[in-house]
């Protein structure tokens, strides 16, 4: 196991698989910049599954555990189940999850059980569909999104419905989301809006506090707080009262978790990132591409992460924030 300058280990890998998506939200790929003209990496900039399983087993021997596949829209990316049954053969990973907005699900729902994935989480920003069709800009309609889920929870998966909550724009959603996955069992998560990558014009005026969100939800439910599962735990966790089915916090903006944060990302093109608000990462597909063996890829990525010493979200909490170009969303996942 190693660890950074501020002694948080490695346990966790995010890799984007593609920086392409079918939808244009706002917060993480809007339209007036990733129009029809907009260069998308081609085949051969992106990872192959092969490089992928190597930097993931390489990884695995550093301590990571967990790994998430991301885009873009991972589903987009051609035969995406093969590269679950290769990183489920990987000794040492022990969860695999992977983050979608669901449109694609009904098709591939079972192939990626199949292929051994268990874990889903799944973007819905609004059951609302003049709200949701504004916020995807692609007009797709929240019913798409919702059958995806149910035929998810038939086909097996464990289920987490991810909600982004923009002031003025979905907050309006807050608790007809909760009482809609209450009913079906489902955990939702609320998600501060973030100032991730520089294109979706962010400012604090925009973003709904845990606080602010917790305040409106207890007018309706009585909730419980839920110990953390495990360290670097991003979710701050309740359960309904009476019930199993928990809601989740995640406020990188109001409460950062930046001193337990224990996750890498690998984007799509094969940069290596020890932050999701890098400004700057690190090469490893041209490495990989190399005549570098394993031993030499895993020496690169521990001294990287050994000098690892991120806390953007602590930095913007005080104000210490320098002006830096930051990855786009699209390119390194959530």
């Amino acid at each position: 196991m190693i660890k950074d300058k501020l002694k948080r280990p490695l346990h966790d890998l995010r890799i984007s698989v593609t920086d392409r998506c079918n939808f244009r939200c706002q917060y993480c790929m809007p339209a007036e910049i990733f129009g029809p003209d907009f260069k998308f990496l081609t085949q051969d900039e992106i990872l192959s599954f092969e490089e992928i399983e190597r930097l993931s087993r390489i990884f695995s021997k550093l301590g990571v555990k967990k790994l998430r596949i991301t885009g873009g829209e991972p589903l987009m990316r051609k035969n995406v189940a093969s590269l679950i049954t290769m990183l489920n053969q990987i000794e040492g990973i022990e969860d695999i999850g992977l983050t979608t907005n669901g449109v694609l699900l009904q098709k591939q729902s079972q192939p990626l059980y199949d292929a051994g994935l268990r874990r889903l989480n799944i973007s819905l920003d609004a059951l609302d569909n003049q709200i949701f069709q504004k916020m995807n800009g692609r007009g797709v309609k929240s019913e798409i999104v919702l059958k995806g889920i149910e035929t998810a929870l038939k086909t097996g998966f464990s289920i987490k419905v991810n909600m982004v909550v923009q002031k003025g724009v979905n907050d309006s959603q807050i608790i007809p989301m909760a009482k809609h996955f209450k009913e079906m069992g489902v955990t939702l998560r609320f998600i501060e809006f973030m100032d991730v990558g520089n294109t979706n014009g962010w400012n604090w005026d925009q973003v709904v506090t845990k606080k602010e969100i917790y305040d409106s939800l207890s007018k309706h439910f009585k909730l419980e707080p839920v110990d953390s599962n495990y360290y670097g735990e991003v979710a701050k966790r309740y359960k309904y009262e009476n019930s199993e089915t928990e809601i989740g916090f995640i406020t990188s903006v109001s409460e950062s978790f930046c001193s337990t944060c224990t996750r890498a990302r690998i984007s799509a093109n094969g940069n290596f990132y020890t932050c999701l608000f890098s400004s700057k990462g690190h090469d490893l597909k041209t490495i990989v591409r190399s005549n570098h063996d394993d031993e030499q890829i895993l020496k690169i990525i521990s001294d990287i992460w050994e000098k690892r010493d991120d806390r953007y979200s602590d930095e913007r909490v005080i104000g210490s924030l320098s002006s830096t170009k930051k990855i786009e969303m699209s390119y390194i996942g959530g």
